[in-house]
């Protein structure tokens, strides 16, 4: 499947085909991850499952917890 780089804003892209997203089930908002190997461009699909997701807010609750004082100070 050939596409083309397009200028979008200030950015470049590729525009992915409505038939191609459909069979990968992948919409706008989706977030996927661009792997470099050699000379090729892979994606691939970023899921953050519901686990995925409480682990990191535990990451995030034990470190407000611990610095809660510096985190105090700096808010003033």
């Amino acid at each position: 499947m050939n596409t083309v780089i397009r200028k979008i804003g200030n950015s470049e892209g590729v525009i992915l085909p409505k038939e191609l997203l459909t069979k990968l089930n992948l919409q706008a908002g989706d977030n996927v991850l661009i792997v470099q190997e050699g000379d090729e461009l892979r994606l691939r699909r970023v899921e953050d499952s519901a686990e995925e997701f409480e682990r990191k807010m535990a990451v995030a609750r034990d470190r407000m917890k611990k610095y809660e004082k510096v985190y105090r100070a700096l808010a003033k």
